[in-house]
C-alpha cells in the first residue's frame, strides 16, 4: 500500500504537470524512489497507473469541492462551487482539468481512461444536480452548470491572467439558478 501511494504521488505530480505521454515509467520510478520492478508489481502497465492516478484525483478533487460547498449556506452552494474553482485556478500548479487533459492525450486509444474520465464527469454532474434539486429542471440546470465549470476551467488554463473567468461563470450560474428555481 505504501509503495502504491508513493508511486501515485510521483505519477500524479508528473502526469498533471507535464502530461501523461511526456512522462515515462522510468521517470515515475525515479521520482518515487522505488525500483522499476516494484512499480510494475503495483501497476502492471502505464495505462493501469494512469487509471489509478485519475481515480485518486477524482476522489481528492471531489472531496475537496464537496467539503467547501457543504460549508456554505444552502442558497449559496452553487456560488460556492465557483468560489472553490476560483481558488483552485489561482494555485501555482494549476494546469487545468487533469481528466480532460488525460482524455485529450489518451481517450481515443484507451477505453479504461475514457471510462474513468466519464465517471468523474458524471460524478460532478450528479453533485451539481444535488445542488440544483429545487430547480424546475434539475437535470438541465446541472448540465448547464457542468458546462460552466468546464468552460471556466479551460479558460483559466489557457489564459491564467483571466482569473475572473470563475467569477464570471459564478455570476452566470447564479442567474441560471435563479431563473431555474421553482416558484415559491
Amino acid at each position: 500500500m505504501e509503495h502504491a501511494e508513493r508511486l501515485l504521488d510521483a505519477a500524479g505530480d508528473l502526469f498533471y504537470r507535464r502530461g501523461v505521454q511526456a512522462v515515462g515509467m522510468d521517470e515515475v520510478r525515479a521520482a518515487s524512489g522505488l525500483s522499476l520492478k516494484r512499480l510494475y508489481q503495483c501497476f502492471p502497465s502505464k495505462e493501469a497507473l494512469v487509471v489509478a492516478y485519475l481515480a485518486r484525483r477524482d476522489e481528492r478533487w471531489m472531496s475537496s469541492l464537496t467539503r467547501h460547498v457543504g460549508a456554505a449556506e444552502p442558497q449559496e452552494r452553487i456560488a460556492a462551487v465557483f468560489e472553490w474553482l476560483e481558488r483552485w485556478f489561482g494555485e501555482d500548479d494549476f494546469r487545468g482539468c487533469g481528466f480532460v487533459n488525460a482524455y485529450a492525450e489518451l481517450g481515443p486509444s484507451s477505453e479504461a481512461v475514457r471510462e474513468v474520465v466519464r465517471r468523474h464527469k458524471q460524478r460532478l454532474r450528479d453533485f451539481l444536480r444535488e445542488l440544483a434539486v429545487d430547480a424546475r429542471d434539475p437535470d438541465d440546470l446541472a448540465g448547464q452548470l457542468l458546462v460552466l465549470v468546464d468552460g471556466a476551467t479551460v479558460t483559466a488554463m489557457v489564459s491564467p491572467e483571466e482569473g475572473a473567468a470563475a467569477a464570471r461563470a459564478a455570476g452566470r450560474a447564479a442567474a441560471l439558478s435563479r431563473a431555474a428555481a421553482c416558484p415559491a
